[in-house]
């Protein structure tokens, strides 16, 4: 049976930024494989020694089209590469491809973004605002646009620790339009040094610049069928194309790699704070969901948000209150399935311990990671081989101190929007794009998460999975062991400690004392 949102893509084209990267490319192959569309175009960004052809043909070789494959063997040549770049003017797009945008697409999905917190803030502004407003100048060119949904983060109002589906011009300590202004007549370096003024309470310039985007669709896209989807932290797909697959190591993704690989030991984390994390595909459903709803709100003026309130419809997908999940419980969860599925790359025994102070951290990291780390380096000098494991702990430090905004405290986020979303599908269209959070089970979640890591990160085969168990259980015994000797080691040295202030305080005491009382006592 044809679904509501499956007969709303039929024969539609639809154009997707950021489509190379991990949601572009769950939400493409969702497209491809659920759907009727009749064309996918896909905005590619040249790079340096890699053609726009190039960069297609290794994209088209992803894990994640295997099972799309199967069974639809020609689903990829529906899908037409365009080169262009979100941070170039005109969105880097020539003539005929711009023309052939304008006139042949109906849905936009608007996922490019650079992602790093410590991007230049000039470029960011370049590619998470300006690249914004570029497709909105591009989206009011097109005649037959039915949808347009752009995709931003959960914490792009981070500096309130309740966040509601509405905008937050208060946050921003100037308007978008005047950033822009800002970036286009000063040098690059002058807007740099004018971030930390410009930022106020933003942790980093990319939910600063995501903020400054929502503010442009705010202002500039009013008159279009456009929404806002909020994803928070996503992690691995749940289900589909493929259960755990995940292409990247980026943010938390990072800290549960470096984990299951035995290097990763103290973290810089609130263990009671809630983990807003959410499935891949989970997202990607949201943003196919929410393109066909505000087509039909656009259709529905008099019932429709768009015009009655003049502000675009936000959708936020995250944990909900009936079903959160702790940092601390979702660390245990990744622990107690690394365990049971290790791998062979693992050079210690995982295990985790958590602190919030700032200094106690940076202390706890010589002794966890650096000390360690200098020897394993050592070893490997003496084999001949790279030392990695100082450098890449410099990485991981740092990366622990960027994400302390996000897993220092426990954010709440408001989903009525999302979760009116959810009641306002079918129930077959709830079971072809299921994103309902409150039903997600975390312990088959972690076990597919770390399963997934397994297979396309650590890039192993499940007929080493009995040998990484036996590897495994060593290093366990050489923990304790360890484990043991530090206790005794450190019980020696507080014995030590004791004898020797216990010996300097009776003998001041002794000497102290009355004559007649020392007397008396050596009697």
């Amino acid at each position: 049976m044809e679904t509501n949102i499956l007969r709303f893509y039929r024969n539609k084209s639809v154009f997707v930024t950021g489509g190379t990267g991990f949601l572009g490319k769950v939400i493409i192959e969702k497209l491809l494989r659920s759907t009727d569309v009749r064309r996918v175009y896909l905005l590619i960004r040249p790079k340096k020694n890699e053609t726009v052809e190039g960069r297609f043909q290794a994209w088209k070789d992803e894990p994640v089209f295997e099972i799309l494959l199967k069974a639809k063997p020609g689903a990829l040549k529906l899908v037409t590469p365009i080169s262009g770049d979100c941070s170039e003017p005109g969105l880097g797009l020539s003539d005929g491809d711009r023309r052939i945008v304008t006139t042949d697409v109906q849905v936009i999905i608007h996922s490019a973004a650079s992602i790093r917190f410590v991007e230049p803030l000039h470029r960011a502004l370049n590619i998470n605002t300006r690249g914004t407003r570029l497709l909105i100048q591009l989206a009011k060119e097109m005649k037959g646009l039915e949808a347009f949904v752009h995709i931003s983060t959960a914490f792009s109002n981070c500096p309130s620790q309740h966040i509601e589906e509405r905008f937050y011009p208060e946050h921003l300590s100037c308007p978008a339009a005047k950033v822009l202004e800002f970036n286009e007549t000063l040098s690059a370096d002058l807007v740099d040094n004018m971030a930390p003024a410009l930022m106020g309470k933003f942790p980093n310039t990319y939910t600063y610049t995501k903020a400054l985007a929502e503010q442009v669709i705010q202002m500039e896209a009013q008159d279009l069928p456009i929404c806002i989807f909020r994803p928070a932290i996503i992690l691995a797909n749940f289900k589909e194309p493929m259960s755990g697959w995940i292409d990247n190591l980026h943010g938390i993704v990072a800290l549960i790699y470096g984990n299951a690989h035995g290097i990763l030991r103290l973290l810089y984390v609130n263990p009671k704070a809630d983990a807003l994390i959410v499935p891949g595909d989970y997202c990607a459903n949201v943003a196919l969901a929410s393109a066909w709803q505000v087509a039909n709100h656009s259709e529905s003026p008099t019932s429709s948000q768009l015009a009655a309130n003049k502000q675009p419809p936000i959708y936020t997908l995250a944990t909900t209150k009936s079903n959160s999940i702790t940092f601390g419980e979702a660390v245990k969860l990744g622990i107690d399935h690394n365990h049971k599925i290790p791998v062979t790359k693992t050079i210690w025994y995982p295990f985790a311990h958590f602190t919030t102070c700032p200094w106690l951290f940076k202390l706890g990291c010589i002794f966890y990671h650096l000390i360690p780390g200098f020897f394993f380096d050592l070893l490997l000098r003496i084999q001949g081989k790279k030392p990695i494991l100082m450098r890449s702990y410099q990485k991981i430090h740092e990366a622990l101190l960027l994400l302390f905004p996000f897993n220092g405290i426990s954010y709440v986020m408001d989903m009525r929007n999302t979760n009116q979303l959810w009641d306002s599908m079918s129930p077959e269209d709830r079971s072809i794009f299921p994103f309902d959070m409150a039903t997600l089970n975390w312990e088959e979640y972690y076990k597919r998460i770390l399963s997934g890591m397994r297979v396309f990160l650590f890039k192993e085969s499940w007929d080493t999975l009995e040998y990484a168990k036996k590897r495994l259980f060593r290093f366990y015994l050489l923990h304790r062991f360890l484990q043991l000797v530090l206790c005794l080691v450190f019980g020696k040295f507080l014995w030590i400690l004791y004898s020797l202030i216990a010996k300097y305080y009776f003998k001041s005491i002794e000497v102290n004392l009355p004559s007649s009382v020392v007397h008396l006592s050596s009697i």
